[in-house]
């Protein structure tokens, strides 16, 4: 429990910014795996189709600052190579 206003009010916005992460990132889990899945079905047509939308909500996860922007670039480049690798 708070014992302070801004101690009161930094709870609640840690709170409101959890919730906002957590909608963002089962996002980003869905689109991930779905381009996993078109990876691992040797299916590269809808794997380049999706590698823009994966790209996208992680910069998003990066800015927002749910991940590190490197870390972002490393999974966009995995994913990327892998694709090329089909």
């Amino acid at each position: 429990m708070a014992n302070h206003k801004s101690a009161a009010k930094r709870a609640r916005q840690t709170v409101t910014r959890t919730k906002r992460n957590r909608v963002v990132t089962s996002e980003s889990r869905t689109v991930i795996k779905k381009i996993r899945t078109a990876i691992e079905e040797k299916n590269k047509e809808a794997a380049t189709a999706l590698l823009g939308t994966v790209q996208r909500q992680l910069d998003v996860m990066s800015k927002k600052g749910i991940i590190k922007p490197n870390s972002a670039a490393r999974r966009t480049g995995r994913l990327a190579s892998q694709i090329n690798s089909l």
